[in-house]
Protein backbone atom coordinates (compact mmCIF):
# COMPACT_ATOMS: atom_id res chain seq x y z
CA UNK A 1 0.00 0.00 0.00
CA UNK A 2 0.91 3.36 -0.92
CA UNK A 3 2.82 5.30 2.23
CA UNK A 4 0.94 8.58 1.26
CA UNK A 5 -2.73 7.50 0.46
CA UNK A 6 -5.25 4.80 0.13
CA UNK A 7 -4.74 2.45 -2.42
CA UNK A 8 -7.99 1.76 -5.07
CA UNK A 9 -8.10 -1.52 -3.67
CA UNK A 10 -11.32 -2.50 -1.37
CA UNK A 11 -9.95 -6.01 -0.10
CA UNK A 12 -7.04 -3.19 1.31
CA UNK A 13 -10.16 -0.95 3.69
CA UNK A 14 -8.72 -1.89 6.90
CA UNK A 15 -5.26 -0.64 5.83
CA UNK A 16 -6.45 2.11 4.00
CA UNK A 17 -8.69 3.42 7.53
CA UNK A 18 -5.78 2.94 9.61
CA UNK A 19 -3.67 5.16 7.18
CA UNK A 20 -6.64 7.95 7.23
CA UNK A 21 -7.31 7.86 11.00
CA UNK A 22 -3.51 8.16 11.37
CA UNK A 23 -3.78 11.55 9.19
CA UNK A 24 -5.42 14.23 11.83
CA UNK A 25 -5.46 16.87 8.88
CA UNK A 26 -7.93 14.70 6.89
CA UNK A 27 -9.69 13.73 9.62
CA UNK A 28 -10.57 17.05 10.82
CA UNK A 29 -11.05 18.22 7.46
CA UNK A 30 -13.80 15.93 6.75
CA UNK A 31 -15.51 16.13 10.03
CA UNK A 32 -15.85 19.89 9.22
CA UNK A 33 -17.05 19.18 5.93
CA UNK A 34 -19.93 16.67 6.67
CA UNK A 35 -20.98 18.78 9.69
CA UNK A 36 -21.41 21.58 7.16
CA UNK A 37 -23.38 19.42 4.71
CA UNK A 38 -25.33 17.72 7.31
CA UNK A 39 -26.69 21.36 8.53
CA UNK A 40 -27.72 22.11 5.50
CA UNK A 41 -29.50 19.71 4.51
CA UNK A 42 -31.38 19.54 8.07
CA UNK A 43 -32.35 23.06 7.07
CA UNK A 44 -33.74 22.53 3.49
CA UNK A 45 -36.11 20.10 5.83
CA UNK A 46 -37.24 21.76 8.77
CA UNK A 47 -40.60 20.42 8.57
CA UNK A 48 -40.41 16.67 9.22
CA UNK A 49 -44.03 15.67 8.31
CA UNK A 50 -43.83 17.31 5.23
CA UNK A 51 -40.08 15.52 4.60
CA UNK A 52 -41.58 11.91 5.04
CA UNK A 53 -44.28 13.04 2.61
CA UNK A 54 -41.78 14.38 -0.04
CA UNK A 55 -39.51 10.82 0.90
CA UNK A 56 -42.55 8.55 0.99
CA UNK A 57 -43.76 10.16 -2.98
CA UNK A 58 -39.78 9.85 -4.42
CA UNK A 59 -39.89 6.00 -2.51
CA UNK A 60 -42.79 5.25 -4.79
CA UNK A 61 -41.83 6.85 -8.04
CA UNK A 62 -38.50 4.67 -7.87
CA UNK A 63 -40.31 1.67 -6.81
CA UNK A 64 -42.58 2.14 -9.63
CA UNK A 65 -40.36 2.40 -12.31
CA UNK A 66 -37.99 -0.45 -10.71
CA UNK A 67 -41.37 -2.89 -10.88
CA UNK A 68 -41.64 -2.23 -14.60
CA UNK A 69 -38.06 -2.07 -15.37
CA UNK A 70 -37.23 -4.06 -18.52
CA UNK A 71 -40.86 -2.28 -20.34
CA UNK A 72 -39.90 1.14 -19.39
CA UNK A 73 -36.00 0.47 -20.96
CA UNK A 74 -37.65 -0.58 -24.15
CA UNK A 75 -40.33 2.30 -24.10
CA UNK A 76 -37.30 4.72 -23.47
CA UNK A 77 -35.26 3.42 -26.06
CA UNK A 78 -37.91 3.99 -28.57
CA UNK A 79 -38.78 7.19 -27.93
CA UNK A 80 -34.66 8.00 -27.70
CA UNK A 81 -34.52 6.96 -31.10
CA UNK A 82 -37.23 8.89 -32.10
CA UNK A 83 -35.93 12.24 -31.12
CA UNK A 84 -32.23 11.19 -32.86
CA UNK A 85 -30.13 9.71 -30.07
CA UNK A 86 -28.35 6.88 -30.51
CA UNK A 87 -28.78 4.26 -28.02
CA UNK A 88 -25.93 1.79 -27.07
CA UNK A 89 -26.06 -1.50 -24.42
CA UNK A 90 -23.48 -1.76 -22.50
CA UNK A 91 -23.39 -5.57 -20.34
CA UNK A 92 -19.43 -4.37 -18.19
CA UNK A 93 -17.44 -1.71 -18.20
CA UNK A 94 -15.33 -3.18 -21.59
CA UNK A 95 -18.70 -3.11 -23.50
CA UNK A 96 -19.11 0.95 -22.36
CA UNK A 97 -15.39 1.69 -23.15
CA UNK A 98 -15.41 0.00 -26.46
CA UNK A 99 -18.11 1.90 -27.59
CA UNK A 100 -16.12 5.13 -26.31
CA UNK A 101 -13.31 4.15 -28.59
CA UNK A 102 -15.53 3.26 -31.43
CA UNK A 103 -17.66 6.67 -31.19
CA UNK A 104 -14.01 8.83 -30.97
CA UNK A 105 -12.26 7.19 -33.55
CA UNK A 106 -15.59 7.27 -36.24
CA UNK A 107 -14.47 11.02 -35.28
CA UNK A 108 -10.87 11.12 -35.59
CA UNK A 109 -11.14 12.48 -32.09
CA UNK A 110 -8.01 12.41 -29.77
CA UNK A 111 -9.70 14.41 -27.04
CA UNK A 112 -12.98 14.79 -24.75
CA UNK A 113 -14.24 17.29 -22.09
CA UNK A 114 -16.22 15.37 -19.69
CA UNK A 115 -18.76 16.85 -17.31
CA UNK A 116 -19.02 14.83 -13.92
CA UNK A 117 -20.58 10.92 -13.54
CA UNK A 118 -19.77 8.48 -11.53
CA UNK A 119 -20.99 6.08 -13.99
CA UNK A 120 -17.45 7.37 -16.26
CA UNK A 121 -15.68 7.02 -13.03
CA UNK A 122 -17.05 3.41 -12.29
CA UNK A 123 -15.67 2.43 -15.67
CA UNK A 124 -12.57 3.90 -15.56
CA UNK A 125 -13.14 5.75 -18.70
CA UNK A 126 -9.94 8.76 -18.64
CA UNK A 127 -7.61 5.52 -17.89
CA UNK A 128 -9.09 3.48 -20.36
CA UNK A 129 -8.61 6.31 -23.43
CA UNK A 130 -5.61 6.96 -22.31
CA UNK A 131 -4.83 3.74 -23.30
CA UNK A 132 -5.96 4.06 -26.57
CA UNK A 133 -4.50 7.45 -27.32
CA UNK A 134 -7.80 9.27 -25.94
CA UNK A 135 -7.38 12.07 -23.63
CA UNK A 136 -10.74 12.62 -21.21
CA UNK A 137 -10.24 15.92 -19.67
CA UNK A 138 -12.24 16.25 -16.43
CA UNK A 139 -14.02 20.18 -16.49
CA UNK A 140 -15.78 19.49 -13.01
CA UNK A 141 -13.77 21.40 -10.93
CA UNK A 142 -13.52 19.34 -8.33
CA UNK A 143 -12.46 16.06 -10.71
CA UNK A 144 -10.65 18.69 -12.38
CA UNK A 145 -8.53 19.20 -9.17
CA UNK A 146 -8.14 15.50 -9.08
CA UNK A 147 -6.94 14.59 -12.48
CA UNK A 148 -4.04 17.21 -12.50
CA UNK A 149 -3.17 15.38 -9.18
CA UNK A 150 -3.53 12.12 -10.20
CA UNK A 151 -5.97 11.12 -7.32
CA UNK A 152 -9.42 9.81 -7.03
CA UNK A 153 -12.81 11.23 -5.69
CA UNK A 154 -13.77 10.68 -2.12
CA UNK A 155 -17.61 11.72 -2.33
CA UNK A 156 -20.04 10.92 -5.07
CA UNK A 157 -21.13 14.88 -4.58
CA UNK A 158 -18.04 16.67 -3.96
CA UNK A 159 -15.39 14.36 -5.35
CA UNK A 160 -12.56 16.74 -3.79
CA UNK A 161 -13.98 17.53 -0.43
CA UNK A 162 -10.59 15.62 0.83
CA UNK A 163 -8.69 18.65 -0.24
CA UNK A 164 -7.01 21.74 1.33
CA UNK A 165 -7.26 25.21 -0.43
CA UNK A 166 -3.47 25.18 0.21
CA UNK A 167 -3.82 21.26 -1.47
CA UNK A 168 -5.01 23.15 -4.52
CA UNK A 169 -2.76 26.26 -4.75
CA UNK A 170 -0.03 23.74 -4.65
CA UNK A 171 -1.60 21.46 -7.44
CA UNK A 172 -2.27 24.28 -9.91
CA UNK A 173 1.12 26.51 -9.25
CA UNK A 174 2.71 22.72 -10.37
CA UNK A 175 0.24 21.48 -12.83
CA UNK A 176 -0.90 24.92 -15.19
CA UNK A 177 1.51 27.13 -16.92
CA UNK A 178 1.44 29.94 -15.78
CA UNK A 179 -0.66 29.79 -12.48
CA UNK A 180 0.94 31.68 -9.40
CA UNK A 181 0.52 30.03 -5.89
CA UNK A 182 -2.54 31.75 -4.51
CA UNK A 183 -4.12 30.21 -1.79
CA UNK A 184 -7.66 32.71 -1.97
CA UNK A 185 -10.22 30.61 -3.27
CA UNK A 186 -11.88 32.78 -6.01
CA UNK A 187 -8.89 33.09 -7.44
CA UNK A 188 -8.08 29.54 -8.03
CA UNK A 189 -11.53 28.97 -9.48
CA UNK A 190 -11.03 31.34 -11.76
CA UNK A 191 -7.52 29.54 -12.69
CA UNK A 192 -9.19 26.52 -13.36
CA UNK A 193 -11.90 28.16 -15.24
CA UNK A 194 -9.62 29.89 -17.47
CA UNK A 195 -7.83 26.99 -18.30
CA UNK A 196 -10.71 24.88 -19.24
CA UNK A 197 -12.67 27.34 -21.33
CA UNK A 198 -10.90 26.83 -24.72
CA UNK A 199 -11.39 23.11 -24.53
CA UNK A 200 -15.02 23.10 -24.67
CA UNK A 201 -14.91 24.94 -28.26
CA UNK A 202 -11.82 23.05 -29.82
CA UNK A 203 -13.01 19.50 -29.11
CA UNK A 204 -15.27 17.23 -30.40
CA UNK A 205 -16.61 15.03 -27.93
CA UNK A 206 -18.16 16.10 -24.95
CA UNK A 207 -19.31 13.58 -22.37
CA UNK A 208 -22.05 13.20 -19.01
CA UNK A 209 -23.24 11.29 -16.78
CA UNK A 210 -27.06 11.28 -16.55
CA UNK A 211 -29.52 12.06 -13.29
CA UNK A 212 -32.83 10.32 -14.83
CA UNK A 213 -33.48 9.46 -17.79
CA UNK A 214 -37.79 9.72 -18.90
CA UNK A 215 -39.18 6.48 -20.70
CA UNK A 216 -42.27 9.20 -21.45
CA UNK A 217 -40.28 11.54 -23.58
CA UNK A 218 -36.81 9.92 -24.52
CA UNK A 219 -35.64 12.43 -22.25
CA UNK A 220 -32.28 12.86 -20.31
CA UNK A 221 -32.09 15.06 -16.98
CA UNK A 222 -29.35 16.32 -16.06
CA UNK A 223 -28.65 18.37 -12.75
CA UNK A 224 -25.44 20.47 -11.60
CA UNK A 225 -23.93 23.51 -9.73
CA UNK A 226 -20.89 24.54 -12.46
CA UNK A 227 -22.35 24.98 -16.28
CA UNK A 228 -19.10 22.46 -17.25
CA UNK A 229 -21.75 19.59 -17.99
CA UNK A 230 -24.43 22.16 -20.02
CA UNK A 231 -21.30 23.03 -21.81
CA UNK A 232 -19.89 19.48 -22.20
CA UNK A 233 -23.30 19.19 -24.24
CA UNK A 234 -23.71 21.90 -25.98
CA UNK A 235 -20.44 22.65 -27.38
CA UNK A 236 -18.85 20.43 -28.73
CA UNK A 237 -20.54 18.23 -32.07
CA UNK A 238 -20.95 15.36 -30.12
CA UNK A 239 -22.30 14.24 -26.84
CA UNK A 240 -22.19 11.07 -24.96
CA UNK A 241 -24.03 10.42 -22.13
CA UNK A 242 -23.51 7.32 -19.95
CA UNK A 243 -25.57 6.40 -17.45
CA UNK A 244 -26.68 2.93 -15.36
CA UNK A 245 -30.08 1.28 -16.60
CA UNK A 246 -31.31 1.64 -13.31
CA UNK A 247 -32.25 5.69 -13.66
CA UNK A 248 -34.80 5.66 -15.71
CA UNK A 249 -38.38 6.82 -14.42
CA UNK A 250 -41.69 6.62 -16.40
CA UNK A 251 -43.33 9.85 -16.55
CA UNK A 252 -41.45 13.90 -16.89
CA UNK A 253 -43.77 14.43 -13.36
CA UNK A 254 -41.60 12.12 -11.52
CA UNK A 255 -38.61 13.58 -11.63
CA UNK A 256 -40.31 16.66 -10.15
CA UNK A 257 -40.13 14.71 -6.37
CA UNK A 258 -36.87 13.30 -7.30
CA UNK A 259 -35.09 16.75 -7.66
CA UNK A 260 -36.66 18.23 -5.02
CA UNK A 261 -34.92 15.34 -2.92
CA UNK A 262 -32.04 15.05 -4.44
CA UNK A 263 -30.93 18.81 -4.44
CA UNK A 264 -31.60 19.46 -1.02
CA UNK A 265 -30.37 15.90 0.36
CA UNK A 266 -26.83 16.68 -1.50
CA UNK A 267 -25.64 20.03 -1.14
CA UNK A 268 -28.86 21.53 0.75
CA UNK A 269 -30.12 24.11 -1.99
CA UNK A 270 -33.91 23.98 -2.67
CA UNK A 271 -32.58 23.69 -6.43
CA UNK A 272 -29.76 23.77 -8.45
CA UNK A 273 -28.02 26.01 -10.38
CA UNK A 274 -28.51 24.10 -13.78
CA UNK A 275 -31.31 21.53 -14.58
CA UNK A 276 -30.52 20.03 -18.11
CA UNK A 277 -33.36 18.21 -20.29
CA UNK A 278 -31.99 16.97 -23.63
CA UNK A 279 -34.33 15.34 -25.99
CA UNK A 280 -32.14 15.17 -29.50
CA UNK A 281 -29.12 16.37 -31.16
CA UNK A 282 -29.30 19.86 -33.14
CA UNK A 283 -32.00 20.34 -35.35
CA UNK A 284 -32.35 22.21 -38.55
CA UNK A 285 -32.83 25.79 -37.96
CA UNK A 286 -30.47 25.33 -34.51
CA UNK A 287 -27.65 27.39 -33.92
CA UNK A 288 -26.33 25.35 -30.86
CA UNK A 289 -26.18 22.13 -29.90
CA UNK A 290 -24.48 18.53 -30.93
CA UNK A 291 -25.12 17.00 -33.71
CA UNK A 292 -25.08 13.67 -32.68
CA UNK A 293 -26.40 12.58 -29.31
CA UNK A 294 -25.34 8.97 -27.87
CA UNK A 295 -26.87 7.28 -24.85
CA UNK A 296 -24.72 4.26 -23.35
CA UNK A 297 -26.97 2.49 -20.75
CA UNK A 298 -24.46 0.41 -18.43
CA UNK A 299 -25.23 -2.85 -16.64
CA UNK A 300 -22.65 -4.40 -14.82
CA UNK A 301 -23.85 -5.78 -12.30
CA UNK A 302 -27.45 -4.40 -11.72
CA UNK A 303 -29.65 -6.37 -13.25
CA UNK A 304 -28.23 -9.29 -10.67
CA UNK A 305 -29.64 -6.87 -7.79
CA UNK A 306 -32.69 -6.53 -9.95
CA UNK A 307 -33.49 -10.13 -10.41
CA UNK A 308 -32.71 -10.81 -6.67
CA UNK A 309 -35.48 -9.47 -4.37
CA UNK A 310 -33.59 -8.86 -1.04
CA UNK A 311 -31.24 -6.96 -3.19
CA UNK A 312 -33.21 -4.52 -5.32
CA UNK A 313 -33.46 -1.80 -3.76
CA UNK A 314 -30.32 -0.82 -3.68
CA UNK A 315 -31.54 0.32 -7.44
CA UNK A 316 -33.17 3.10 -6.40
CA UNK A 317 -30.53 5.51 -5.17
CA UNK A 318 -30.18 8.58 -6.84
CA UNK A 319 -26.77 9.37 -6.05
CA UNK A 320 -27.26 12.15 -3.29
CA UNK A 321 -24.69 11.54 -0.80
CA UNK A 322 -26.80 11.62 2.24
CA UNK A 323 -26.04 8.52 3.66
CA UNK A 324 -22.37 8.97 3.33
CA UNK A 325 -22.73 12.28 5.07
CA UNK A 326 -23.90 11.03 8.11
CA UNK A 327 -22.14 8.11 8.59
CA UNK A 328 -19.97 8.23 11.43
CA UNK A 329 -17.64 5.52 9.72
CA UNK A 330 -17.47 7.34 6.75
CA UNK A 331 -16.71 10.88 8.78
CA UNK A 332 -14.07 8.99 10.10
CA UNK A 333 -12.13 7.26 7.14
CA UNK A 334 -12.96 9.33 3.94
CA UNK A 335 -14.17 8.28 1.12
CA UNK A 336 -10.67 6.84 -0.24
CA UNK A 337 -10.44 3.74 2.05
CA UNK A 338 -13.06 2.56 0.63
CA UNK A 339 -11.20 1.73 -2.19
CA UNK A 340 -14.09 1.79 -4.94
CA UNK A 341 -15.86 4.30 -6.62
CA UNK A 342 -19.04 4.30 -4.67
CA UNK A 343 -17.69 5.07 -1.11
CA UNK A 344 -19.69 4.70 2.52
CA UNK A 345 -23.08 3.16 3.08
CA UNK A 346 -24.33 3.59 -0.52
CA UNK A 347 -21.08 2.12 -1.88
CA UNK A 348 -21.20 -0.93 0.89
CA UNK A 349 -24.46 -2.08 -0.80
CA UNK A 350 -23.83 -1.56 -4.73
CA UNK A 351 -19.96 -2.39 -4.85
CA UNK A 352 -20.80 -6.10 -4.24
CA UNK A 353 -23.17 -5.82 -7.27
CA UNK A 354 -20.61 -4.87 -9.32
CA UNK A 355 -17.58 -5.98 -8.27
CA UNK A 356 -18.79 -8.93 -6.41
CA UNK A 357 -18.24 -9.87 -2.26
CA UNK A 358 -14.84 -11.90 -2.74
CA UNK A 359 -13.11 -7.91 -3.27
CA UNK A 360 -15.59 -5.67 -1.57
CA UNK A 361 -16.58 -8.07 1.59
CA UNK A 362 -15.09 -5.97 4.44
CA UNK A 363 -17.32 -2.94 3.23
CA UNK A 364 -20.62 -4.35 4.71
CA UNK A 365 -18.87 -4.98 8.22
CA UNK A 366 -18.01 -1.25 7.41
CA UNK A 367 -20.61 0.09 9.76
CA UNK A 368 -21.93 1.02 12.97
CA UNK A 369 -25.43 -0.10 12.37
CA UNK A 370 -26.84 2.95 13.92
CA UNK A 371 -29.07 3.18 11.15
CA UNK A 372 -28.80 7.36 10.61
CA UNK A 373 -28.22 6.23 6.53
CA UNK A 374 -31.40 4.84 5.88
CA UNK A 375 -33.37 7.37 8.43
CA UNK A 376 -31.68 10.42 5.99
CA UNK A 377 -32.17 8.34 2.19
CA UNK A 378 -34.32 10.66 0.44
CA UNK A 379 -35.99 7.82 -1.35
CA UNK A 380 -36.31 4.99 1.76
CA UNK A 381 -33.37 2.71 1.00
CA UNK A 382 -33.37 0.10 3.62
CA UNK A 383 -29.52 0.59 4.04
CA UNK A 384 -29.07 -1.13 7.23
CA UNK A 385 -30.97 -3.95 6.16
CA UNK A 386 -28.90 -4.55 3.12
CA UNK A 387 -25.96 -4.55 4.96
CA UNK A 388 -27.22 -7.49 7.59
CA UNK A 389 -28.34 -9.46 4.25
CA UNK A 390 -24.90 -8.51 2.61
CA UNK A 391 -22.98 -9.69 5.77
CA UNK A 392 -24.87 -12.91 5.57
CA UNK A 393 -24.21 -13.44 1.56
CA UNK A 394 -20.59 -12.93 2.03
CA UNK A 395 -21.03 -15.87 4.70
CA UNK A 396 -23.08 -18.41 3.18
CA UNK A 397 -21.67 -20.35 -0.56
CA UNK A 398 -25.81 -20.82 -1.63
CA UNK A 399 -28.52 -18.21 -2.39
CA UNK A 400 -30.43 -17.70 0.73
CA UNK A 401 -33.97 -17.00 -1.06
CA UNK A 402 -34.70 -19.47 -3.96
CA UNK A 403 -34.38 -18.97 -7.27
CA UNK A 404 -32.45 -16.03 -7.06
CA UNK A 405 -28.99 -15.93 -8.40
CA UNK A 406 -25.81 -15.93 -6.29
CA UNK A 407 -24.16 -12.67 -5.70
CA UNK A 408 -20.18 -13.26 -7.67
CA UNK A 409 -17.98 -14.07 -5.15
CA UNK A 410 -20.63 -15.24 -2.24
CA UNK A 411 -19.30 -17.30 0.61
CA UNK A 412 -16.50 -15.11 0.67
CA UNK A 413 -15.98 -14.42 3.98
CA UNK A 414 -16.69 -17.73 5.46
CA UNK A 415 -13.51 -19.35 7.01
CA UNK A 416 -12.59 -22.66 7.84
CA UNK A 417 -12.81 -22.12 11.12
CA UNK A 418 -15.68 -20.83 11.24
CA UNK A 419 -17.36 -24.26 9.06
CA UNK A 420 -15.39 -26.24 11.36
CA UNK A 421 -17.17 -24.67 14.33
CA UNK A 422 -20.93 -24.76 13.14
CA UNK A 423 -20.07 -28.30 11.60
CA UNK A 424 -19.22 -29.40 15.47
CA UNK A 425 -21.56 -27.57 16.94
CA UNK A 426 -24.57 -29.27 14.64
CA UNK A 427 -22.78 -32.59 15.63
CA UNK A 428 -22.95 -31.85 19.04
CA UNK A 429 -27.23 -31.28 18.75
CA UNK A 430 -27.46 -34.00 16.76
CA UNK A 431 -26.26 -36.51 19.08
CA UNK A 432 -27.91 -36.56 22.65
CA UNK A 433 -25.43 -38.55 23.89
CA UNK A 434 -22.45 -36.15 22.53
CA UNK A 435 -24.35 -33.32 23.78
CA UNK A 436 -24.33 -34.61 27.31
CA UNK A 437 -20.73 -35.31 27.46
CA UNK A 438 -19.71 -31.78 26.35
CA UNK A 439 -21.77 -30.20 29.01
CA UNK A 440 -20.37 -32.41 31.64
CA UNK A 441 -16.60 -31.74 30.18
CA UNK A 442 -17.10 -28.03 30.00
CA UNK A 443 -17.21 -26.95 33.43
CA UNK A 444 -14.39 -29.21 33.90
CA UNK A 445 -11.83 -27.00 31.40
CA UNK A 446 -12.36 -23.89 32.46
CA UNK A 447 -8.98 -23.29 33.88
CA UNK A 448 -7.43 -23.38 30.19
CA UNK A 449 -9.68 -20.38 29.35
CA UNK A 450 -7.75 -17.21 29.85
CA UNK A 451 -7.34 -15.18 32.96
CA UNK A 452 -7.96 -11.71 31.16
CA UNK A 453 -10.42 -11.32 28.43
CA UNK A 454 -8.21 -9.60 26.82
CA UNK A 455 -9.83 -7.02 23.90
CA UNK A 456 -13.05 -7.51 25.39
CA UNK A 457 -12.58 -6.86 29.09
CA UNK A 458 -10.50 -4.09 29.26
CA UNK A 459 -12.52 -2.36 26.35
CA UNK A 460 -16.34 -2.55 27.48
CA UNK A 461 -17.42 -0.03 30.24
CA UNK A 462 -17.61 -1.30 33.35
CA UNK A 463 -21.05 -2.93 34.40
CA UNK A 464 -22.93 -1.18 36.72
CA UNK A 465 -23.89 -2.66 40.51
CA UNK A 466 -26.25 -5.17 40.31
CA UNK A 467 -29.98 -3.71 41.78
CA UNK A 468 -31.24 -5.25 44.96
CA UNK A 469 -34.08 -7.45 45.17
CA UNK A 470 -37.41 -6.32 46.07
CA UNK A 471 -37.19 -8.63 49.00
CA UNK A 472 -34.03 -7.21 50.03
CA UNK A 473 -35.55 -3.64 49.36
CA UNK A 474 -38.61 -4.12 51.80
CA UNK A 475 -36.61 -5.75 54.23
CA UNK A 476 -34.01 -2.90 54.80
CA UNK A 477 -37.27 -0.57 54.90
CA UNK A 478 -38.65 -2.82 57.88
CA UNK A 479 -35.31 -2.95 59.68
CA UNK A 480 -34.90 1.19 59.43
CA UNK A 481 -39.00 1.80 60.78
CA UNK A 482 -37.46 -0.68 63.49
CA UNK A 483 -34.91 1.69 64.73
CA UNK A 484 -36.75 4.26 64.83
CA UNK A 485 -39.53 2.89 67.56
CA UNK A 486 -39.08 4.28 71.06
Amino acid sequence: MSATRPVADPTAFKDNARLVLADPVLRRSFRGAMDFLMDKRSAQFPDTEAFERLRGLGERVRQHALAQLPDLLERLEANLTANGIRVHWAENAEDANRIFLSIARSHGATRMVKGKSMVSEEIELNHRMAEAGVECVETDMGEYILQLDDDRPSHIIMPAIHKTKEDVARIFADRIDGAPYTEDVNALIAIGRQALRNLFRDTPIGVSGVNFLVAETGSLVLVENEGNGRMSTTVPDVHIAITGLEKVVEKLEHVVPLFALLTRSATGQAVTTYLNVISGPRRSGEKDGPREVHLILLDNGRTQAYRDERFRATLQCIRCGACMNHCPVYARVGGLSYGTTYPGPIGAIIEPHLLGLASTRDLPTASSLCGACGEVCPVRIPIPDMLMRLREAARHEAPSAAGAPALKGQGAARTIGETLAWKGWRLLYAHPALYRFFAWIAPRLRGLAPRNQAGWTRSRAPLRPARRSLREQLAQRRAGRTSRRP
